[in-house]
This record gives C-alpha cells, sequence and structure tokens, in this order.
C-alpha cells in the first residue's frame, strides 16, 4: 500500500496499540479485533484516509473511531452476569469520555491528537478526560494485588492505588508469594508485572490466581510488551509499558475495575 510515499510498515507498529486500545474501549477482545480489522479494510480501500490527522498513528486510530461511532459505539445486550454489569454502567457514563480518556491516558496522545481522531476541540478533549476521571473513580473501588519485584515501582502503585482509595492486599515479589497472597485475601483486581524476583512469570502466576479464585481483572505492567502484544494467542485488554505514567495506571485501574472482566487472557 502506498500514497504519498506511505507503506504497510508506516502503519504495522502501530497496530497492537490500535488492538489494544479497541479491547480496552469495548471490553472483549473479539470486538475489539472486529473494529481493528474494518479499519485496516478501509485504510486498504482508501488509503487516502490515513491523511485525517497529524500522523500515521492518530490517523490509523481516527479512522478506526469513524467506525466505532458510525456503527453507533454499541453495547451488547446480549451478555450475562459480570459483562452486563459493565455495560449497564458503561451506559450510564457521559457521552465519548472513555474514548478520551483511554487515548489520552493509555495510547498516549495529547489533547489536540485527541481532538483530531474524535472530531472535537483540544480543550474538549481535555473536559472529556477530566469527566471520565472523575465518573469513574466514583463508582469504583476495591481491593487490588499487586505483583511487583522492583521495590521503588511497587511502592509507587501503593500510592496511586491509595490515592484512588482502593485497599491494597499485598504485594508479591514471585510466582509463589502471589499465589499465597491471593490466596489469603481474594483481590478485586491484579496489577501484574512479567518478569519477577527470581526468574518466575507473573503471566503464569495471573493463570494460576484465576485457576484458584476465578475471574478478576488484570492489569499487565511491563518492559516487554511485546511478549503480550502478538497477535498470535489471547491477549490482555490492559497492558502498560514501563515506564509508566501515574495517570496510565489510575486509567487502566478505573478501566479494567469498571468491566470486571479477564474473558481476553
Amino acid at each position: 500500500m502506498k500514497k504519498t510515499g506511505l507503506r504497510t510498515d508506516d502503519i504495522a507498529g502501530h497496530l497492537p496499540y490500535l488492538r489494544r486500545y479497541a479491547r480496552a474501549l469495548t471490553g472483549s477482545q473479539q470486538t475489539g479485533d472486529a473494529y481493528a480489522a474494518a479499519a485496516l479494510e478501509t485504510i486498504l480501500q482508501e488509503p487516502a484516509v490515513l491523511d485525517q490527522a497529524g500522523t500515521v498513528k492518530a490517523s490509523l486510530f481516527k479512522v478506526f473511531h469513524t467506525i466505532w461511532k458510525s456503527s453507533g459505539a454499541p453495547v451488547d445486550t446480549d451478555t450475562t452476569g459480570i459483562e452486563a454489569a459493565a455495560q449497564a454502567r458503561l451506559a450510564e457514563l457521559t457521552g465519548n469520555t472513555r474514548e478520551a480518556l483511554l487515548l489520552h491516558t493509555i495510547e498516549r496522545f495529547d489533547f489536540a491528537s485527541v481532538g483530531e481522531i474524535m472530531d472535537t476541540s483540544a480543550e474538549e478533549a481535555q473536559n472529556l478526560v477530566t469527566i471520565a476521571r472523575t465518573e469513574m473513580e466514583d463508582r469504583l473501588s476495591g481491593k487490588v494485588l499487586i505483583i511487583e519485584d522492583e521495590p521503588v515501582i511497587a511502592m509507587d502503585l501503593e500510592e496511586i492505588m491509595a490515592d484512588m482509595g482502593h485497599k491494597i492486599t499485598g504485594v508479591a515479589r514471585t510466582r509463589a508469594s502471589a499465589v499465597a497472597l491471593a490466596a489469603r485475601e481474594r483481590p478485586d483486581l491484579v496489577l501484574v508485572d512479567i518478569q519477577l524476583a527470581d526468574n518466575s512469570s507473573g503471566i503464569d502466576a495471573v493463570h494460576d490466581i484465576l485457576d484458584s479464585l476465578g475471574r478478576m481483572p488484570v492489569i499487565f505492567i511491563t518492559a516487554f510488551p511485546e511478549r503480550l502484544l502478538t497477535g498470535e494467542k489471547p491477549e490482555p485488554a490492559f497492558l502498560i509499558s514501563k515506564p509508566y505514567r501515574g495517570e496510565q495506571v489510575r486509567s487502566a485501574v478505573s478501566q479494567a475495575m469498571f468491566f470486571a472482566s479477564t474473558e481476553t487472557l
């Protein structure tokens, strides 16, 4: 694909992050991937659409967002249980706020780019992010297990969670200690790194916990996002790359607890 020198390589590097955004937005890997695929099909048929915003990444997200909005940003009314409860909460939020929050805090677009993607002003984009943070953080609080072997990062995450009103059930540095802490007090959410102190795996720790205790939201915070954003197997809906920003963590925690689903793991 070429358009003013544009090649498929120019968008390939952004695709894992578009899929991440789509999953976080919809709460489902299957639904998110369907919208991401539709965006790519549009680009293949009409490459000029990538000129809609200032950068290739912003243009790619704008194409996706146009499709998402034109479909009415539908809510799946056939879901039950946890997903149904999450969708009910979603329907109560101010329109466009979650999209703006994810674009700014997780995907790291500035407010001007968020405005371009959402076809609004930078000022309105900033206002939407503020509303989203307030509405989502005010609605949800719970117990959080942190699985992180770096003490400074673990302390920072503890401070962020406490500031959001969440209770810390414990901090684990290894797979075994993570499983033990989760068994002692079931968390409502898990923050986890991939590589732990004894070279054990945070991914394995999460699977052990979910197998034992059932479903709960999980957020990976890792310096190795490529190990999870492969497109070859089920992926986490919530993935933050190190080094992270505090607002990324706050946004992901609010989103993850809002959906309260690990169906994409």
